[in-house]
């Protein structure tokens, strides 16, 4: 081990807000980074010594951690291995929520919540990546900046802005939860694609169920931490 990142789940884990899945580490830590020391059996297409980060269930605030192969990633070229702790976490919840799950496509519009923390920085780049027109929510001057600097074709400033004026939205990725589903909603094209994926602002909310089924919409509800080895080996993939 070299590093290890915090996540809100390893906060919220600390307030007895998170409860654990069966079998899996009481500790916190989603995500690490640091050189393999052994293989087990039957790993493959890694060797001793390679600089690598992983995504884990929980335990990464530890000196030694074992890690299912498939939950194994490369460090990027001109990331050092410090910085390279932050990416697993927050790259495998954009990927599996924006692209393998709502598949957004080029020249869609998303409407990212949350743009200047770490789900919202990496779900700006990544979609930007894919050619998608990307709009976010942030707090404050100075993160309407950062978020464009990072990509965002537009920023809402939501302490002064409604987002949903800014619609409508192929995609929305939700980290905000509570009163904000309505809105989402609402701002959702035919054929819109609602990911929720945090519960910042309350477990409960509206829901015209109206306007999913005429305007043909989906919502989804997810999370990384609690997905099969399998399914997070997919991810990674």
């Amino acid at each position: 081990m070299v590093a290890g990142a915090l996540n809100r789940a390893d906060v919220m884990q600390r307030w007895g807000l998170y409860p654990l899945q069966p079998g899996t580490s009481p500790y916190p830590g989603l995500e690490v980074s640091g050189r393999i020391s052994a293989l087990g059996e039957g790993a493959t297409g890694w060797r001793v010594g390679d600089e690598v980060c992983a995504l884990l269930t929980g335990g990464g605030y530890a000196q030694k951690v074992a890690v299912p192969a498939g939950q194994v990633l490369t460090v990027p070229q001109g990331i050092g291995l410090v910085e390279a702790a932050g990416l697993p976490e927050v790259t495998a919840t954009v990927w599996s929520n924006i692209v393998m799950t709502a598949g957004l496509k080029a020249g869609e519009t998303i409407l990212v919540h949350g743009g200047a923390g770490g789900v919202g920085t990496m779900a700006i780049q990544i979609a930007k990546a894919l050619d998608a027109r990307v709009v976010t929510t942030v707090g404050g001057p100075d993160k309407v900046a950062r978020a464009r600097e990072l990509g965002a074709d537009e920023a809402i400033d939501y302490r002064t802005e409604d987002f949903a004026e800014h619609g409508p939205y192929d995609v929305i990725l939700d980290v905000i939860g509570g009163d904000y589903l309505e809105r989402n909603v609402r701002s959702l094209a035919a054929d819109g694609r609602l990911i929720v994926i945090g519960l910042q602002k309350g477990l409960e909310g509206s829901l015209n169920l109206a306007e999913i089924v005429f305007k043909r919409l989906s919502v989804y509800g997810t999370t990384l931490r609690t997905r099969s080895k399998e399914q997070k080996a997919e991810i990674v993939a």
